[in-house]
């Protein structure tokens, strides 16, 4: 188990590189959030290319992509199919792509869909505790796609799944869980707020494929995303607390993010 002090310095780390490097990420993401996903990744320095076609999937990772997000937030059988194209060929390049199971175990499509994407080599995985609980195999209970379980509630499933699939699985929840099925790594950034906004959420599946494009290991990379993306919803918050204003102010915070907000604002508990 890393220190706090190697974990923060991993974090500034990725956090710099993205900025470096710029690294594309291509989002086969869901209709209702796919303006706050592409703004997000461009205020933390990363490149947005928001896609749904096959052809045009592949043609994209072809063409210098960092690493791409799978989404299932408003799937359907065509764009299912494009994503099981999509990854294919991501694997086949060796790009890093994210899985967001949004609802799986709520609807039936999204959750045949998810069982067979998790087969096929994410690097990251990342849901509230009732998605990953059910991707994992376990009942779980939802309103909507939101989860009625705590992220605790979900850490035996995460370490299954992580082991099972290889990738890093990311809790999120008031405590965001990291782990890779040996370790696991509690962090406690963020605000409530983040919730009342429609694709906060899905937007970090998309920061975590910006991560895992830098990062040297799948782990680091979720840890990274939820430290990033939770410090700058606290930032977000002291400027604007109420929702419409939030959202514009959480795209300033990741923008004007630093190294030293995230070596002052960090929070890694011990478990």
């Amino acid at each position: 188990m890393l220190s706090s002090t190697a974990l923060v310095q991993a974090v500034t780390a990725d956090l710099e590189k993205i900025r470096e490097t710029a690294p594309l990420v291509l989002s086969l993401t869901n209709s209702v959030v796919q303006p706050l996903t592409a703004n997000l990744l461009l205020a933390i320095g990363a490149v947005p290319a928001m896609l749904n076609d096959a052809e045009e999937a592949v043609d994209m990772l072809r063409s210098g992509t960092g690493a791409m997000l799978v989404n299932l937030g408003t799937v359907t059988r065509e764009q299912g199919a494009a994503m099981q194209t999509a990854v294919q060929e991501a694997n086949r390049l060796n790009i890093p792509w994210s899985l967001d199971p949004v609802a799986v175990g709520a609807l039936s499509l999204r959750t045949r869909l998810a069982g067979q994407l998790k087969e096929q080599s994410p690097r990251i995985i990342r849901g509230n505790a009732s998605e990953i609980m059910a991707l994992a195999g376990y009942s779980s209970v939802m309103k909507g796609p939101e989860s009625t379980s705590s992220s605790a509630d979900a850490l035996h499933a995460a370490r299954e799944l992580a082991l099972h699939t290889g990738a890093a699985v990311l809790v999120t929840g008031r405590t965001d869980y990291s782990t890779d099925g040996r370790q696991i790594i509690a962090t406690e950034n963020g605000h409530a707020m983040m919730s009342r906004v429609t694709g906060v959420g899905c937007s970090m599946g998309a920061l975590s494929a910006a991560c895992a494009a830098v990062s040297p290991t799948p782990l680091q990379a979720a840890v990274s995303t939820a430290v990033l993306m939770g410090i700058a919803g606290e930032m977000a918050f002291e400027q604007s607390p109420s929702p419409g204003s939030f959202a514009v102010s959480l795209l300033d915070s990741l923008y004007s993010l630093s190294p030293e907000d995230v070596v002052r604002r960090a929070r890694f508990l011990s478990l």
